[in-house]
């Protein structure tokens, strides 16, 4: 029996995890918190570096707002698009006929 206890192993170690909560918007917020404090006093310089700090985070405002100027946008561009091959359709029908003739020695 003593011999048994003299061999014995040890027990395995359980591993104890308690997780804790964090919040990164609110860590998000008080790093901006003291950012904007530590830059109010700074005068114009401070001002370029709240402008390029707001720029690099991106608009996080109003979704509705930033959907319709996306929205136009796009609406904007189809219409170039469309004008551009209308643009490009009247000069192939029209000119280049024209300058096919011309490059052959047909035309006048």
């Amino acid at each position: 029996m003593a011999l048994r206890r003299f061999i014995k192993l040890p027990k395995h170690q359980k591993y104890q995890y308690k997780p804790r909560y964090w919040d990164p918007e609110k860590e998000e917020l008080n790093a901006r918190m003291e950012q904007i404090e530590s830059l109010k006093n700074a005068g114009t310089d401070g001002m370029k570096a709240r402008i390029t700090s707001g720029m690099r985070r991106g608009y996080k405002g109003d979704q509705r707002y930033r959907s319709k100027q996306a929205s136009r946008s796009n609406l904007v561009l189809l219409v170039v698009v469309i004008g551009l091959l209308a643009a490009s359709y009247v000069f192939l029908t029209v000119y280049l006929p024209e300058i096919m003739g011309q490059i052959d020695g047909t035309g006048s």
